[in-house]
């Protein structure tokens, strides 16, 4: 681990120096790339600084205990520093090898999030619904901005399905843990006996795939346009604004329809079929990583039910680590830190387990 954080702190002095060059702060995307990485760096550099400053307290508080001729107020006080020392290396250790542990490479993208009506009907969709919005205010709490690409509405309000984006530094390490079978237990509005119903909602979190990370062959496209559908007022119905998108290759078809331009529908749409196809390959690459599989929090299936919202009782229960909370209220107007934060810690404890095994 030593030589390991060696290196770290050598490239941390190398990007420090790189960023502060003229011609390196010129070139926005270079100084960019750079400064994302300083930022990933720093803490590791800066908690092992504090190792070696808690190590060199131990050594000298080591050795100066080893003087016999020691007053001894002055022995004392040595000895309860070379303890807090002894502490200190012990428990920085610890943080260390969290803070070494490797990092998702999307933990910083943008994403595209997928909503889909499952079991239940229109009962479901209504859900989908509450989870557009639930997911909406975490993120303009949390300060990233959001964008509807695509909607299907039903006749009172719901979604048969609704994709839109979340585009903020770490937007995708707070939502990563979203994908899967979100189970609703409640009375419906159109129950008279006061029966309670339970419904499903299918969520897909796909990291923002940038060109670099997956490119498009115009060939492989099919791009066709037709009028748009559904409420939108007489203009969108008059011209053939929208746009679907096949991938030919892999049969992947994109719908989107929400813009008046033809231009910024394709734009979306390509957005959303990037996204998913980068998806499809990381899921592919991730299977045949069976250890990484097995150190993570859920696998991150859409057929996975990972958690359940009951109504009655007012309490969400997050499947996956046996997590059970009576503030539904709270959790679906957007406080989903408590949430996320235990989904992340227990995904960092695998993965530190799954790291000394």
């Amino acid at each position: 681990m030593f030589d390991k954080l060696l290196e770290v702190e050598k490239r941390f002095n190398e990007v420090n120096d790189l960023v502060c060059q003229p011609e390196v702060v010129a070139d926005m995307e270079q100084y960019t790339k750079l400064m994302r990485e300083l930022k990933h760096l720093t803490p590791v550099v800066e908690k092992f600084r504090e190792y070696k400053s808690a190590k060199e307290t131990y050594e000298e508080s080591k050795e100066m205990l080893s003087d016999s001729s020691l007053d001894e107020d002055f022995a004392a006080m040595v000895k309860d520093e070379f303890e807090q020392s002894k502490e200190d290396i012990e428990r920085i250790s610890e943080e260390l090898k969290i803070l070494l542990l490797p990092r998702d490479p999307n933990d910083d993208k943008n994403v595209i999030i997928e909503i889909r009506g499952g079991a239940g009907g229109e009962e479901s969709a209504l859900f989908a619904g509450v989870l557009y919005r639930m997911y909406s205010m975490y993120a303009e709490a949390k300060g990233f901005k959001t964008e509807i690409l695509s909607a299907s509405e039903t006749g009172l309000g719901g979604f048969k399905e609704i994709s839109f984006s979340v585009d903020g530094d770490g937007a995708y390490s707070r939502f990563k843990f979203e994908s899967g079978v979100h189970r609703v237990q409640r009375v419906p509005e159109t129950e008279s006996q006061g029966r309670i119903h339970t419904s499903t909602t299918t969520v897909a979190v796909l990291p923002e795939a940038e060109e670099v990370d997956f490119e498009l062959n115009d060939k492989d496209l099919q791009i066709d346009t037709f009028r748009s559908s559904g409420a939108g007022g007489q203009h969108i119905n008059k011209t053939s604004s929208a746009i679907r998108i096949t991938h030919i290759p892999t049969g992947t078809v994109v719908e989107c329809q929400d813009e008046r331009s033809q231009h910024k529908n394709k734009e979306k749409a390509l957005k959303v079929l990037r996204a998913r196809l980068y998806d499809a390959e990381k899921a592919k690459h991730d299977a045949e990583i069976a250890g990484e599989r097995k150190a993570q929090v859920g696998t991150g299936d859409r057929s996975e039910r990972i958690r359940t919202y009951n109504y009655p009782q007012g309490r969400v229960s997050d499947h996956r680590i046996n997590l059970t909370l009576y503030k539904l209220e709270q959790i679906l107007n957007g406080d989903l830190d408590e949430l996320i934060d235990a989904l992340i810690t227990a995904d960092t404890a695998e993965k530190l387990k799954a790291s000394e095994s």
